[in-house]
């Protein structure tokens, strides 16, 4: 019977598939890392600034936590296909702001502000869910198990930071173009993690030698969800309320030794 536990616990068993999902997650959070840490630098809002960079050094962490996973197995990171290139693909969709702009040393507009919590309002929703899944996933689990609920806990800060700062920026009359911006943002995300939930099942597929209806009924099972996102589940991508964490990235940065 196929399921997450099955699928998950699947991949972990095999080294390939092992190294080819940890290079994609730690690919995807030094990525982040970079573009928190560019933005940390050309935000004019001095008490935005530290929690931006704070983000940045987190999805540093992030992509650390998934290389010492590797290593703890004698791995080391692999080749991103381009096509499960999550953050890259949206950018080409123009969703966030581009890496050519955070390249120059331009401060950031208040849209550019608003533009990049919008993103990661969006992206951070998603990646707190698969964290939570996994977390169930791995309960238990010596490494993994250790490794996901620290990486869980920070997108739920994550989280909870961009929906305050959204909030605060909305007081402050921008609440037209935030709503929009998280609508043109989220309806962007939910293609994106389609077709990236379709590239890398396919790379799976072929280092696990899945037969062809059990790859058939991943696919059916992908475009399901696009599905349901696509007649309403996108939704909760773009409310906003106050968090219980209030000031979720106030402090600094944790370190991490696994």
């Amino acid at each position: 019977m196929l399921s997450a536990r099955s699928l998950f616990q699947e991949i972990h068993s095999n080294d390939k598939a092992f190294q080819l999902f940890c290079s994609i997650a730690a690919k995807g959070e030094d990525q982040g890392g970079w573009e928190n840490g560019r933005i940390s630098l050309l935000v004019a809002d001095q008490e935005l600034a530290p929690k931006i960079a704070r983000h940045g050094l987190d999805e540093d962490k992030h992509g650390r936590i998934f290389s010492a996973l590797l290593h703890k197995r004698g791995l080391g990171t692999v080749p991103v296909p381009e096509e499960t290139d999550y953050t890259m693909i949206l950018e080409r969709q123009g969703i966030g702001l581009a890496h050519s702009r955070l390249r120059r040393d331009e401060p950031l507009s208040e849209r550019d502000v608003i533009t990049y919590l919008a993103h990661s309002r969006v992206t951070e929703q998603r990646a707190a869910e698969q964290m939570q899944l996994l977390r169930k996933v791995f309960d238990g689990h010596p490494e993994v198990g250790r490794a996901v609920r620290m990486i869980s806990e920070d997108e739920e800060n994550h989280l909870a930071y961009c929906h305050e700062e959204l909030l605060r920026l909305a007081a402050a009359g921008h609440g037209r173009l935030i709503l929009y911006t998280l609508q043109q943002t989220a309806r962007a995300e939910i293609r994106a993690y389609r077709d990236v939930s379709l590239a890398m099942m396919a790379h799976l597929a072929a280092i696990l030698h899945w037969p062809r209806g059990k790859s058939a009924l991943l696919a059916t099972g992908i475009h399901a969800v696009y599905r349901y996102e696509q007649l309403g589940g996108w939704h909760r991508m773009t409310t906003l309320r106050m968090p219980e964490r209030r000031n979720a990235l106030g402090g600094p940065a944790t370190s991490v030794a696994l």
